[in-house]
C-alpha cells in the first residue's frame, strides 16, 4: 500500500486525501478549460493528458469547457481544432460546455453582488486604476468611485450592458480589499465592455466577464471537484475561493483549485501570442506547420497520439516551472515508430549505380519485409534492375578501414538484394561523382540460401531501382530555433534565434510501394529516419515530412 502511495503524483495525493476525508468518489469531476484563441500546443497536451488521465484513473467524468469570454481573440476555427486535437489524442469528454453558456447566470449573480455592496462601476482610466493598485510591498488606495450608491452602480452597469458606453470607459470591479497582501484581491475587474461579435452569442452581449469571475463560477455550476490549473494561477486561488463563496450553497460541492507547473519545451516557444506572431508574419506556413509545437503541427509532422501521451507521462507533473528537453519528445516518437512504422526504401540524395554485369533488360521483384519483427507487417515486392540509386554519402573513391560503405574495390550488400563491388566511377567537370560502375554476385541474393548469400560483408546499403523509383518531395524539418530558450533573453527578440535551416526541401526517390501512401501514413526510411505523408500529397505528387532522424544531428553539433 505504501509503495502505491509513493507512485502517486501530488495531485493524485490531494484527491486521495479528499476521498479519505469523506468526499464521495461519485462526486469526482474534472475539466479541461482551453481558451479558443489559438491552436493547442504540447503544453496543453500535458494538461489534457493530466485531466483526462485522472478521469480514467478514477472513472470520473471530464468536461471540455471553452473559456470563451474574449470575442476579440476567439474564433470557431479554434474551437473546432481543439475538439479535434482532444479526440485525436484518444480522449472523450463527458459534456461539451462553454463559459458563454453561463453569461446570463453570471450577470444575474453580478446584480446580486452590486445590491449587496460587493461590486461597483469604475470609470477611471486603466492607468489611474493601475497606480491605485499599489505594489506587492505597498498597499493600494481606494478608487474615488468605490463608494457609489447601489442605485447608481445598478444604473451604470445596466448602461454598460446596453452598450451606452464606449469600450474602455467603464468597468465593473469587485469590492474586496485594496490593502490585501494578494494584489489579485485589490478590487479586481469583473466585467469590461467589448463591442465585438461573439462566435456563439453573436451581438447579445457587449459586456464580458473576466476570467477570474468566470472560472470559479463555471467550475461551481458544473460541480467540478478539482479545478487543476497551471502554476501562474496559484496567486489567483484566493480570488477563486472568494468568488465561489459569494454564491456558494452548502448543499453543493465547493470546487478546489490546485496548480501544477506548465510544460515548457526546449528549442521552442509556448506562448500562443508568439506562436500567432510566427503565423501572421509567415515565418511558418500555418498553425499546423510541422515545425510548430502545436498538436496539429506535431500530428502533421508524424507524431502519434501514443508518443505524446507517453511523453506527458514520462515528463511528469511538477510544482515548479521547468524546461523539458525536446530530446525526450523525440525519443518518445522514435520509440513508438520503431514498433509501428513499416520500413521502406528511399534515397534522399541520389547518385546512380550501374551494375555492368546485370542484364540490361532484366528486372526482378525481391521479397522485402516491412520490419524486423517476426509478428510484423508482412512484406512487399521491391523491384530490382541494372540501374539503381544509392545515397551520395554512401560512396567514396577511397576511404579508411572504418568506412564500411561502398568504395572502389570493395563490396557491400544491398538491402534485401545482392552483394555489389565498386569498379569505377564517372565524374562531372566539378569533380562530382555522377555514376558508379559496379559488378554483382548473381548468386548472393539475400534469403536465397546459397553459400554466396550467406557471405558476410560489413556494409549494407539502402537503394531504389532507377527504372521503378517514384520521385517525391521530402521536407526535412529541424528545430525552429537554434537557442534552447529563445524567449528567455530579456535583451533580445525570440525571432533572433530562428534556425535558417529549419526546413530543407529536396527531391528524393522512393520505392514504388509508396505510391498509394495516404495522408499521415508513417514510415521508416531505412537508415535515414521516420517520415510521414503530408496533406499536400496529391495523386500526382508524393510529399513526405521528416518526423525525426534516426541519429541525433544536434548531439553531433554539440560535440
Amino acid at each position: 500500500m505504501n509503495e502505491e502511495k509513493k507512485s502517486l503524483n501530488f495531485l493524485e495525493q490531494i484527491i486521495e486525501e479528499d476521498l479519505a476525508n469523506g468526499l464521495p468518489k461519485e462526486k469526482l469531476r474534472f475539466r479541461f478549460p482551453p481558451e479558443p484563441n489559438g491552436y493547442l500546443h504540447i503544453g496543453h497536451a500535458a494538461s489534457i493528458c493530466l485531466n483526462f488521465g485522472l478521469g480514467l484513473k478514477y472513472n470520473a467524468p471530464v468536461n471540455l469547457r471553452f473559456d470563451d469570454t474574449n470575442p476579440a481573440k476567439e474564433e470557431q476555427e479554434y474551437v473546432d481544432s481543439i475538439k479535434y486535437d482532444v479526440q485525436w489524442l484518444g480522449f472523450k469528454w463527458d459534456k461539451e460546455l462553454y463559459s458563454s453558456d453561463y453569461f446570463q447566470q453570471l450577470y444575474d449573480w453580478t446584480l446580486e453582488l452590486i445590491k449587496e455592496g460587493k461590486a461597483y462601476v469604475d470609470n477611471q482610466t486603466s492607468e489611474e486604476m493601475a497606480k491605485q493598485k499599489g505594489t506587492p510591498t505597498e498597499v493600494g488606495t481606494n478608487s474615488p468611485n468605490r463608494d457609489r450608491s447601489v442605485e447608481e452602480n445598478l444604473e451604470l452597469f445596466l448602461k454598460m450592458k446596453n452598450g451606452e458606453f464606449e469600450e474602455g470607459s467603464h468597468v465593473l470591479r469587485a469590492k474586496i480589499d485594496m490593502k490585501h497582501v494578494n494584489m489579485h484581491m485589490r478590487d479586481p475587474i469583473m466585467y469590461r465592455i467589448l463591442k465585438k461579435r461573439h462566435h456563439r452569442t453573436g451581438d447579445d452581449w457587449c459586456i464580458y466577464p473576466m476570467y477570474d469571475w468566470t472560472h470559479g463560477e463555471s467550475d461551481y455550476l458544473e460541480q467540478i471537484s478539482h479545478s487543476i490549473c497551471t502554476l501562474e494561477f496559484k496567486s489567483h486561488r484566493d480570488l477563486y475561493d472568494w468568488y465561489v463563496n459569494q454564491v456558494y450553497d452548502p448543499l453543493k460541492l465547493q470546487p478546489k483549485q490546485r496548480e501544477f507547473a506548465r510544460r515548457n519545451l526546449s528549442y521552442t516557444v509556448m506562448s500562443k501570442r508568439k506562436l500567432l506572431q510566427l503565423v501572421e508574419e509567415k515565418i511558418v506556413t500555418a498553425w499546423d506547420d510541422p515545425r510548430m509545437p502545436t498538436i496539429s503541427g506535431l500530428r502533421r509532422r508524424g507524431y502519434t497520439p501514443e508518443s505524446i501521451k507517453i511523453f506527458s507521462e514520462t515528463a511528469g507533473i511538477s510544482k515548479r516551472d521547468n524546461v523539458t528537453d525536446v530530446a525526450l519528445l523525440e525519443h518518445c516518437i522514435k520509440d513508438d515508430l520503431n514498433k509501428t512504422a513499416p520500413r521502406v526504401l528511399a534515397v534522399l540524395d541520389p547518385v546512380k549505380v550501374i551494375i555492368t554485369n546485370y542484364p540490361e533488360e532484366k528486372e526482378e521483384f525481391l521479397d522485402a519485409n516491412y520490419n524486423d519483427y517476426e509478428d510484423g507487417f508482412g512484406s512487399r515486392a521491391v523491384p530490382f534492375s541494372r540501374e539503381i540509386y544509392i545515397e551520395k554519402e554512401d560512396f567514396r573513391e577511397e576511404a579508411n578501414k572504418k568506412f564500411f560503405r561502398l568504395k572502389l574495390g570493395s563490396e557491400v550488400r544491398l538491402k534485401n538484394a545482392y552483394i555489389i563491388k565498386a569498379e569505377s566511377c564517372l565524374k562531372d567537370e566539378n569533380g562530382e561523382v555522377t555514376e558508379i560502375y559496379c559488378t554483382y554476385d548473381d548468386d548472393s541474393l539475400s534469403g536465397s540460401g546459397t553459400e554466396a548469400s550467406k557471405r558476410k560483408v560489413k556494409g549494407t546499403l539502402h537503394w531504389v531501382s532507377a527504372k521503378h523509383a517514384i520521385k517525391a518531395e521530402v521536407r526535412v524539418y529541424d528545430r525552429l530555433f537554434t537557442d534552447e530558450a529563445p524567449d528567455g533573453h530579456k535583451d533580445k527578440d525570440f525571432k533572433e534565434f530562428l534556425n535558417p535551416d529549419s526546413l530543407t526541401i529536396i527531391d528524393a526517390f522512393v520505392e514504388p510501394s509508396l505510391k498509394t501512401a495516404k495522408n499521415l501514413d508513417r514510415f521508416q526510411f531505412q537508415r535515414l529516419g521516420y517520415f510521414c505523408v503530408d496533406k499536400d500529397t496529391t495523386s500526382t505528387k508524393l510529399v513526405f515530412n521528416r518526423t525525426v532522424p534516426l541519429r541525433d544531428s544536434w548531439a553531433k553539433m554539440d560535440n
